[in-house]
């Protein structure tokens, strides 16, 4: 490593220590108490009993309450590998609160970092406990979390949060038996505003009531000013104002949800319902449109245990790269191309400027609008990393899945929270079709911010980005086209088999992500993707049998005048101002 990432690697260690030992520090504020068998309800089993009456749904429990490592979570084991501990040899019950109890202890820090969740997934893959009573647990401590701010305003926690400035004040709490789920005693009034939403009836099915979720939750517990600061909701206001002011920087830059009642543009917490709420974030970014949905249609694979995201920018720039880019591959030139191109492989053209000839002549028609693209990605990406750091999302760690120009925005992204020393705000990555470095030690630096996983999904044949591609650093490789080599922590995932052009990455995101092993996949989404790709090769290899005997330039003249006629149709409004402009 050269001295800047060694620079790097030695601010990340720090920061990680910070995180370390506010964790340490909080699990040494709990006393442990061997609970008295003659103390009526302090044993386990009682504690277990009145958690199951106060109406929560209790977690699943497989047949077999030893559950050995073999029945567990195999992606979860095999991405985390367990450490040895002799807390697997506890019940099936005690574990899952175990993990319930570490859950609400790593929120009492008054945010849910990446570094908290790898360690839960860590401790989940330790006890042998499957990631979706994880997943489940996250759910329904956001949405028992969410009851809390339900009629909060900006200017209410604003004012709340002067007022429990004045009278803050921590506390200890002595928990008899973390394992066996004793009761916990907390100072009386404390808990008021979870217990007054309900907490104890949405917890209580993993063995915690009211009284001991907020003795282990601590501050969160007390303020619903943490609480709604964790979603985002404190500084709505500003909130909103940053988000303003990054659609002017970059055309239609704004965060669009997928599932749940919000059915506009993301602008905070507030906007949130509070059953929609959930303790991960989840951003997908598109590369290209070929229609104004597409800004959100490849993501509706993800399912409904984070908060979805689709990022929307630079709209109209992306519309003309997807016309453009769909219409060449469509052509009968690149299809003689492609030939040419397999013969000698895309890094000998690439390295060698080996081009077809039928191909220069119609690359005028993508090259302006790739680089126009090319610029405004980066430039969105700066702006998504300014939106992380200021906690747009609220103290939560949020993951960034995109393809083609969608991940370079998340390169973007990355480098510069690298160089903002932002660390610990980026759970996972998945990158497809990267138009960027392979350089490893470019992905060092990319890592370094990733607490979680960080995927880079390429293909072989993906000859259309080599092409794109041609004019960039190809010296420093292609993510998109080879491996990351000689870098630790890197996925590297190739789908060679599966995408054989560009194109296709737009349908097959969540047949990707599945393979990947991503944990929160609609699968019934992902069956409907593949059979709609399969609709559309069907009807563009027929459009490429009627244009066979068609000349080049022909050609390429005819294409060029397609592209403008489908700028045209999917820009209405734009053209009734240039109409109305031209009139007068």
């Amino acid at each position: 490593m050269g001295t800047g990432l060694q620079e790097l690697k030695k601010e990340l260690l720090q920061s990680f220590r910070r995180w370390q030992t506010a964790v340490n520090r909080r699990v040494g504020d709990i006393s442990v108490k061997n609970p008295s068998a003659s103390q009526k309800g302090q044993g386990p089993g009682s504690a277990w009993k009145k958690g199951s009456k106060s109406g929560g749904v209790q977690p699943s429990v497989p047949e077999d309450t030893n559950m050995t490592i073999r029945e567990a979570d195999e992606a979860l084991v095999h991405l985390y590998p367990p450490t040895s501990t002799a807390l697997v040899s506890l019940p099936w019950e005690k574990r899952t609160l175990l993990l319930h109890a570490m859950l609400l202890l790593v929120l009492s820090l008054e945010q849910y970092s990446a570094f908290s969740r790898i360690l839960l997934l860590n401790l989940s893959s330790s006890l042998h406990v499957p990631l979706h009573v994880l997943a489940e647990d996250e759910v329904r401590v956001a949405k028992s979390l969410g009851q809390v701010t339900k009629d909060l305003t900006g200017d209410e926690v604003a004012q709340k949060r002067s007022e429990e400035n004045r009278s803050s004040r921590r506390w200890k709490v002595g928990l008899a038996s973390v394992a066996g789920a004793a009761l916990i005693g907390v100072t009386g009034g404390l808990a008021a505003p979870l217990v007054a939403a309900g907490v104890g009836t949405v917890l209580g099915g993993v063995g915690l009531g009211g009284t001991a979720a907020a003795g282990l939750l601590g501050a969160m517990a007390e303020s619903t000013f943490v609480v709604g600061t964790l979603f985002g909701i404190y500084g709505a206001k500003a909130g909103q104002k940053m988000m303003e002011q990054y659609a002017k920087d970059v055309q239609d830059f704004a965060f669009l949800p997928l599932h749940g009642q919000l059915k506009e543009e993301y602008h905070g917490g507030k906007d949130v319902a509070p059953d929609d709420r959930r303790l991960r974030v989840v951003l997908g970014i598109s590369g290209w449109l070929t229609q104004p949905e597409d800004v959100v249609n490849p993501w509706r694979a993800l399912g409904h245990q984070s908060e979805m995201y689709a990022l929307r920018w630079e709209v109209e720039a992306l519309m003309k790269m997807g016309n453009s880019l769909e219409t060449v591959i469509k052509s009968t030139a690149w299809s003689k191309a492609k030939k040419e191109i397999i013969a000698r492989t895309i890094f000998s053209s690439l390295m060698q400027a080996m081009w077809p000839l039928g191909l220069l002549k119609i690359s005028k028609i993508i090259d302006n609008p790739w680089s126009i693209c090319m610029v405004r990605a980066d430039k969105a990406g700066m702006i998504l990393a300014d939106a992380i750091i200021n906690k747009v999302q609220g103290e939560r760690g949020i993951s960034l899945i995109g393809y083609s120009l969608g991940a370079r925005t998340i390169y973007t992204c990355l480098m510069c929270l690298a160089e903002k020393r932002a660390f610990g705000l980026v759970e996972n990555v998945v990158m497809m079709g990267t138009p960027a470095p392979s350089d490893p030690r470019v992905w060092c630096t990319l890592k370094s911010v990733v607490a979680g996983r960080l995927v880079n999904v390429y293909s072989e044949n993906d000859f259309i980005l080599g092409f794109l591609y041609r004019t960039s650093s190809v010296q420093f490789g292609v993510a998109g086209l080879q491996r990351i080599e000689e870098t630790e922590g890197i996925e590297n995932v190739d789908v060679s088999d599966k995408v054989s052009g560009h194109l296709r990455y737009q349908y097959l995101v969540g047949s990707i992500l599945k393979h990947i092993g991503w944990e929160d996949v609609n699968l019934e989404q992902v069956a409907k993707d593949e059979e709609t790709l399969g609709l559309v090769e069907k009807k563009n290899k027929e459009r490429e049998e009627k244009r066979a005997a068609m000349e080049p330039d022909a050609e390429a003249a005819l294409l060029e005048e397609e592209v403008k006629q489908k700028n045209a149709q999917k820009n209405p409004q734009k053209n009734k101002q240039a109409a109305k402009s031209a009139k007068q």
